[in-house]
């Protein structure tokens, strides 16, 4: 598993690049790192990109993600706004949207990296 976290370049949002399997404790560690930059600098929009990551979690594991890793860990913004990518045809991540939105997050679900970063501009 590997992954990058930095600010896109007209600094509007926190991008996280994920590439290989991805779980839980995998996806936790990722994003209080992607929020604590975010805190540190100012933003609160993240675009995360797992179309070359593979969600290895049961439905069960993506249910107490949202419901319980995120909603009870300090330094997850809660208000966040979030746009994850995924590949296009990869069932992987299925249900996190559902489940993060259930759970009170404002994350949505792409399959095109460009509407994901308007989406995240506003424009």
């Amino acid at each position: 598993m590997d992954y990058e976290i930095y600010p896109s370049d007209n600094g509007q949002y926190i991008v996280l690049e994920v590439h290989g399997e991805i779980n839980r404790e995998i996806a936790m560690q990722q994003n209080l790192e992607a929020h604590s930059l975010g805190k540190e600098l100012g933003i609160s929009r993240y675009l995360v990109d797992v179309r070359s990551a593979v969600n290895t979690d049961r439905f069960l594991d993506k249910h107490e993600f949202a419901y319980k890793d995120m909603v009870q860990t300090e330094g997850i913004d809660k208000g966040a706004v979030v746009a994850t990518v995924v590949s296009e045809g990869d069932s992987s991540h299925d249900y996190i949207e559902t489940v993060s939105r259930n759970a009170g997050f404002n994350v949505t679900m792409f399959t095109d990296i460009e509407e994901a970063k308007a989406f995240l501009t506003g424009g």
